[in-house]
Parts: structure tokens; C-alpha cells; sequence
């Protein structure tokens, strides 16, 4: 073994010991001197070195640490996995600003985990046609706005979160997968072929967890930390009154992330939770990548050479919509599924954008007029 593969694996065994954050971590190694020696002490004097006693100095759990970070690294060279130490120039700042920041992260792709934009979109894994169209209209319009690239960062779950990353790939915009397992595997399966997208496309497979690591429940709520902790800002497009969309929203509003809601209707199943972010200050509202960018204050594109428009710019489903609205009056749903081809799903998310767009009024009865 090379000094490079030493140093690794006793930092691999010393991160995983269960219950060190990074300020105990930075105590320990301050007092032992390195990874390396905190593994070589004996029980005893760890003890006294640290003025306390504690089950992770035993021999038993550092012997067993070692144990499995050397079957760890036998993975990571073979499958070139990319670490990230709490130390090192390469981890994530801001994460590391997030007192229960791991100590390890493991990467698959070639990300800048310090980019200058980090954006976090998550939301419900029912995904209706409302919330999938703006999270491709969100990603779209922040790819033409930002002069540089943002990473979008989500967890690769069904829903919002896999529309997040394939809204990116397709704006040309780098994605970063907070997975809750090892890299061993990618789950959902379904999933795989945007996860080698990502990969090949300038993102990154991420997580604390050890290729050894079971799935359990629990982890895809612990990796929400790193989901809330790893960016400037948190969009929730989408949730139900509870729900992991909302376990991150607190995290982030916990570390001093801004957090944004895209608002629903009150009938809305998916969108009680993030209502109730708005109406309980916790997130802010959000309509637009334009919209988000102005809260941020993030400089944005110039686009004075272009001539204002005086009216607003519609598709031609919308002008449809409008027509048989000018022309009716008042019009129900399923008036409109009866005149105008375009599937309910569709059309109903369609309707919702039109009136918080200010083109059209949902008046009493399910009935829908212009403005």
C-alpha cells in the first residue's frame, strides 16, 4: 500500500465512526495529531489525550472500523470513486458550514462541488403536470438567465426530484444526485440511465453512505441534509402537508438557506405543503426563474438590446384557451376538454399558470373567464 492509500484508509475508518461531526473530528485530530495516530494510540491515552472516555476510542470499534475501510477501498479504486474529505480544498464550503456535516462524501462524475451556484429542487414523488411543467420551465429560464452554470442538485427519487434532473441534462446545465446508499448500486433501477447522464454530462453521484451500506428508510431523511446543506437556496415544487420536501425545507431554513415554495391552489393535495411554507414564512414565494433570481439578487443576463414586448407572449394552446373564453363568456373544464384538444391533466395545469399569470380568473362554480 502507498502513502497516498494509507492515508485514505485511516481517513475512510475515521469517518466512519458513528457520531463524530466535524468540530469533534477537528478536536480529535488536533489533540492526536492524525488520522493515522488516533488508530495507533492506545485506548487509554486517547483518553487522557481528550480529557474523556468514549466507546469510539476502544480498540474493538477502531479495529472494526479498519476492517471495512479496507474492503471500502478496495471499491473505490476499483470502480474510480472520487472522496471528499472534510479537509480537503474539494469538499463542499458550504456544506461544511452545516454542523452535522458528514465527514466523507463519495463521488462518481466530475463536479465542482464549489461551483458558484448551487440550486436544490425537490418536491412530492406524485409530480402532477402543473409541477413537472414548471420545474422544465424553472431549469430552462435559469440555464438563459445566470451567466454562469447552476447545478441543480436533488435526490434522483421519483417525481420532482428525477423532472429536476432531466430538466438540467437537457438545458445543458451540470446535476448533482444526493443518493441515501452506497454507489454499488442506484435506486430507484429506473433510474439508471439519467444517473450515467449525469455522469457523462459534467454532474455527480453523491452521498455519504458506504458501498456496504444497506437501504433503509431512515438514510433517504438523513441525506436530506446534505440536499438542504449543499446549496444557496432550496425550491420545494410540490408536497403533500408532510413529507420528505418538507423535512428538507426545515433543514435548509436551519442552516440559513433561502427556501422558496411554488404556490397551488388551496384543493390541491400537492401543493398543502408548500402553501403552508409560504403562509408560515418559512419559504418564500416563487413563480419564475426570473422571479427566483430577483429574490436572490443574482446578477442575471442583460437583455437590453431586446425590444420590450406590449403584450404578453402566449403559446398556441393558451390563445386557444383565451379565444373560446372571449368568445363564451365563462367556460367550465370540461366545456374546454370538449372544444379544445389537449389532454385534462394538461390543460388543468395549463389553466393554473394562466391565473397566476394574471390571464384568466377561476370564478365560483369551477368556472374559468378572462381577465
Amino acid at each position: 500500500m502507498n502513502d497516498c492509500d494509507d492515508r485514505l484508509l485511516y481517513r475512510l475508518a475515521f469517518s466512519a465512526l458513528r457520531s463524530l461531526t466535524p468540530a469533534l473530528a477537528t478536536n480529535i485530530l488536533e489533540r492526536a495529531g492524525s488520522e493515522r495516530a488516533f488508530f495507533t494510540l492506545s485506548e487509554r491515552q486517547l483518553s487522557a489525550m481528550m480529557g474523556f472516555g468514549n466507546r469510539l476510542f476502544g480498540a474493538a470499534a477502531r479495529s472494526e472500523a479498519l476492517r471495512q475501510a479496507e474492503a471500502e477501498l478496495v471499491f473505490i479504486e476499483n470502480n474510480s470513486i472520487s472522496c471528499h474529505y472534510f479537509t480537503d480544498a474539494a469538499y463542499p464550503k458550504r456544506l461544511l458550514n452545516c454542523e452535522d456535516a458528514p465527514l466523507m462524501l463519495y463521488g462518481l462524475g466530475d463536479c465542482d462541488l464549489n461551483h458558484s451556484r448551487f440550486i436544490s429542487v425537490v418536491g412530492t414523488r406524485h409530480a402532477t403536470a402543473y409541477g413537472t411543467d414548471f420545474v422544465e420551465n424553472f431549469v430552462s429560464d435559469l440555464a438563459s438567465l445566470l451567466p454562469e452554470k447552476a447545478v441543480i442538485v436533488s435526490g434522483l427519487a421519483y417525481g420532482i426530484d428525477i423532472c429536476a434532473h432531466r430538466a438540467a441534462l437537457k438545458a445543458g446545465l451540470p446535476t448533482v444526485a444526493v443518493l441515501a446508499h452506497g454507489l454499488n448500486m442506484i435506486y430507484p433501477s429506473q433510474h439508471r440511465h439519467t444517473a450515467v447522464e449525469i455522469v457523462r454530462s459534467g454532474g455527480c453521484l453523491l452521498t455519504d453512505y458506504r458501498s456496504s451500506t444497506a437501504i433503509h428508510k431512515g438514510n433517504f431523511l438523513a441525506r436530506n441534509r446534505i440536499v438542504a446543506g449543499l446549496s444557496d437556496a432550496l425550491v420545494v415544487v410540490e408536497s403533500a402537508s408532510k413529507g420528505g420536501a418538507l423535512v428538507t425545507a426545515g433543514l435548509s431554513a436551519g442552516y440559513n438557506r433561502d427556501v422558496f415554495a411554488l404556490p397551488g391552489r388551496i384543493s390541491d393535495k400537492y401543493s398543502a405543503g408548500c402553501n403552508s411554507l409560504i403562509s408560515n414564512h418559512v419559504a418564500g414565494l416563487v413563480t419564475s426563474a426570473s422571479d427566483f433570481c430577483s429574490q436572490m439578487r443574482w446578477q442575471v443576463v442583460s437583455r437590453e438590446s431586446e425590444q420590450p414586448s406590449l403584450f404578453v407572449e402566449l403559446t398556441a394552446d393558451e390563445q386557444a384557451v383565451l379565444d373560446i373564453m372571449t368568445e363564451r363568456g365563462e367556460v367550465t373544464l370540461a366545456e374546454l376538454g370538449c372544444r379544445i384538444d389537449i389532454p385534462v391533466p394538461r390543460l388543468m395545469a395549463m389553466l393554473v399558470d394562466m391565473e397566476f399569470r394574471s390571464l384568466i380568473l377561476n370564478i365560483p362554480g369551477g368556472r374559468y373567464r378572462p381577465r
